[in-house]
């Protein structure tokens, strides 16, 4: 065949070169894809931008714990959680900023209430516990006045005596009279640790009364030593008497 003039190859020769041209320009086209993609998103960013966002962080940005926005206030926050809880934990931290409070009492202690039993002036020469019982002559039969010590009580000025008897716990009086000459001591029938008289004026209900009674102890030998008691408080109490009695006589005899 004749040569027309012009160059002609062969298919594989063209093949070749194509693909070298393919291998020159996809650097290029690489190159110009991440340009229009970077002015992309500088676009991008300017128009967020412009309505109060901000550039999108990197990566390596949020690593570094950049903060901004409503991410920090959430922070800060969580820090305020944190010292308080801190300080509930441990309220002797916070030391509370002293107020000077003036209180004036109403009612001053100071001052001592003295409750007076009328025994101030006398000391005790027998005391013993027993059980009293006071005739009820409208049951006819013996009523009950109550447990306690029985005491003999001695002035210290004039030398009287008299015998006492409190209840024990309520410390009501439920015997007071003078042991007067006239007393008689008498046992009580079956008993060899009771013992049975009349007073005459006995006060322990205020009023002066006539009464009789019985009185009770835990077994004879105190018994006997309350009627040993009794008997010497009579003695000594008969010349103080004898000397009211006297008394009574010539303050008569002078008004006659």
């Amino acid at each position: 065949m004749a040569d027309s003039g012009k160059d002609v190859k062969s298919p594989e020769v063209a093949d070749t070169a194509s693909q070298s041209e393919d291998k020159v320009l996809a650097p290029k086209e690489e190159e110009a894809k991440n340009a229009a993609t970077s002015t992309a998103s500088g676009v991008a960013d300017e128009m967020f931008s412009m309505f109060g966002g901000g550039a999108k962080k990197k990566k390596a940005d949020e690593d570094r714990g950049d903060i901004s926005g409503s991410a920090k206030a959430q922070k800060e926050a969580e820090k305020e959680a944190e010292k308080d809880a801190a300080k509930e934990e441990n309220p002797e931290d916070e030391v509370p900023e002293s107020v000077d409070v003036d209180f004036v009492p109403v009612i001053h202690l100071t001052e001592k209430v003295v409750t007076k039993t009328f025994e101030e002036s006398e000391e005790q020469t027998f005391k013993m516990r027993a059980k009293l019982f006071k005739f009820d002559k409208e049951g006819n039969d013996w009523k009950e006045r109550g447990t306690g010590d029985v005491r003999l009580l001695k002035h210290k000025e004039n030398g009287i005596t008299r015998l006492v008897m409190r209840r024990e716990k309520t410390l009501k009086v439920c015997a007071n009279h003078y042991i007067v000459p006239e007393m008689k001591l008498s046992p009580n029938v079956g008993s060899d640790r009771s013992w049975v008289w009349t007073a005459a004026a006995d006060v322990s209900e205020n009023e002066p009364e006539a009464q009789t009674l019985a009185i009770r102890f835990a077994n004879s030998e105190n018994a006997n030593l309350f009627k040993e008691a009794f008997i010497k408080a009579q003695q000594e109490n008969k010349t103080y008497f004898k000397e009211v009695q006297e008394l009574a006589k010539s303050k008569e005899t002078e008004k006659a």
